[in-house]
């Protein structure tokens, strides 16, 4: 614990520099007007902003991504609460109360509980991620291929089987995931797989253009195509800007609730925070003495799932920065981040890039007191962000996704791309297929390949070498569960009548 310390309180005054404080608020401006927009989650705000930090040092890089992180989780509160059009899935449970206080003229409230919570709750969650990064790197050094495959598998079970509702769907987003990891140069023989002749494709398809297709112009031309002449309504901030003492007697402890469950479930491969909110809305009314105000304006039900979101967010760089393994579509967005500036998040990294580490997760600390400042008194100015119109703002997408298409190497083709993808997630979005397992089919696929292959060849080419190590075991034991979860479900609900 003393060296964790010392190895922080350096993090900080490397973060606390001009130079790295002007980064972290820019970083948080960007995130929250970004992800103010209706619409737009944190994975698309990283990815559009990441051509931007191209030329930046490391540090300041990622000082700029956490500010863009934990900002796009604090915006996406006020377009939740506002407009009722959440931004990701994590916020669909802050919409339930959220919108129904706008519509009482409490709007203003629930947006201050909401940046409350998220404060607290984040910086409690920055602890604890201070605190287990290092133990997981520790442990994570004791892994061998076996082992990495193995938790990759559960990574990609628990993603594709508890996000969205059909393990089908969810498994076919997979598989097109995997399908684009497979392009470009097999690592351990050389050759070209799928490249189709085009010299640009031997690098590989490049993750940002994946989400940048699947959640920019996808999400641009799902709106395009359902979107109806109506105009939505924005609720005002009329009434007080501020928390009564009965606001505050009831949200301090869902506060503290929001991030013991957020923080853990986050760290999991279980698909980022949208079953911590879940279960943080459900304690919330299950704790409630007076359970008929929930869905009616509980200010319990957006502290609660608020908090727990942004504790989820903290969880979340966990097992990316000490297993180098993305639990969600942000997370894999991060890790892209780290792997353009030639890093490979995981345990050998806290070893040879701590100052960077600790600089980073510093930061954090200090952008969570920044995006408070940002988001209490500036409440009325992220508030007119809604007021643009939609062709503006998705047009606005559009030139960012393509320019920051094209940033990433100069070519056409990675612009072709983008707009491939972006049909493909438009019709995703229209037929109900999740995106995270399609992102972290890309990501994960050729870990998984290369840890299967690595391990097969320390087994002599026996698979047994999984079922022989007692952790790679355990991890494949884990996610044949996780992946039998559904079914076992459905089968208990067609026995019950009731």
């Amino acid at each position: 614990m003393t060296d964790t310390l010392a190895s922080l309180a350096d993090g900080l005054r490397a973060a606390a520099t001009p130079a790295h404080l002007l980064w972290s608020i820019a970083g948080a401006a960007l995130g929250t007007f970004v992800g103010v927009l209706p619409g737009i989650g944190p994975a698309l705000t990283v990815s559009l902003l990441l051509p931007l930090t191209l030329t930046l040092e490391p540090a300041s890089a990622f000082i700029m991504f956490g500010g863009i992180y934990y900002g796009a989780m604090y915006g996406g509160s006020t377009t939740t609460i506002l407009l009722n059009t959440p931004g990701e899935s994590a916020s669909m449970m802050t919409a339930i109360d959220g919108h129904a206080m706008a519509r009482q003229g409490r709007a203003a409230a629930a947006l201050a509980t909401a940046a409350i919570g998220s404060f607290v709750a984040g910086t409690i969650a920055t602890l604890g991620l201070t605190f287990l990064a290092p133990a997981l790197a520790a442990t994570a050094l004791l892994f061998g291929p076996a082992e990495f495959f193995a938790l990759a598998l559960l990574a990609l079970a628990a993603i594709t089987t508890l996000v969205g509702p059909s393990l089908l769907r969810g498994l076919a987003s997979l598989f097109f995931g995997l399908a684009l990891g497979l392009i470009g140069i097999d690592p351990l023989t050389g050759a070209a797989r799928l490249s189709l002749g085009i010299p640009q494709l031997l690098d590989g398809v490049d993750v940002v253009l994946l989400v940048i297709g699947l959640f920019a112009v996808g999400e641009t031309f799902y709106v395009a195509w359902t979107r109806t002449r109506g105009s939505e309504t924005v609720m005002s901030l009329a009434g007080s800007r501020w928390m009564t003492r009965e606001d505050w007697s009831r949200s301090w402890k869902p506060w503290l609730r929001g991030a013991a469950i957020g923080f853990p479930l986050g760290a999991l491969p279980c698909g980022g925070a949208e079953i911590p909110t879940l279960l943080s809305y459900s304690l919330e009314r299950r704790l409630a003495t007076d359970r008929d105000r929930f869905g009616a304006g509980a200010i319990e039900g957006v502290a609660g799932p608020e908090a727990a979101n942004n504790a989820a967010a903290a969880g979340v760089l966990a097992p990316l920065l000490a297993l180098g393994l993305p639990t969600s579509a942000t997370a894999a967005v991060l890790l892209a981040a780290f792997q353009q500036y030639g890093l490979q998040p995981g345990p050998l990294l806290f070893q040879t890039q701590p100052e960077l580490l600790w600089t980073m997760i510093a930061s954090l600390y200090i952008g969570n007191v920044m995006l408070l400042a940002l988001n209490l008194p500036l409440v009325g100015l992220w508030a007119r962000v809604l007021l643009l119109p939609k062709p503006l703002l998705f047009g606005g997408v559009m030139v960012l996704a393509t320019v920051g298409a094209f940033s990433l190497s100069g070519s056409i083709l990675d612009v072709a791309i983008v707009y491939i993808v972006g049909g493909v997630g438009c019709w995703m979005r229209l037929h109900g297929f999740p995106m995270a397992p399609a992102v972290l089919g890309l990501i994960l696929g050729p870990l998984a390949e290369q840890q299967f292959r690595r391990a097969l060849a320390i087994g002599e080419g026996s698979p047994l070498i999984f079922l022989e190590r007692p952790l790679s075991a355990i991890l494949l034991a884990a996610a044949c569960v996780i992946v039998l979860i559904p079914r076992f479900r459905r089968t208990a609900e067609t026995r019950d009548p009731s």
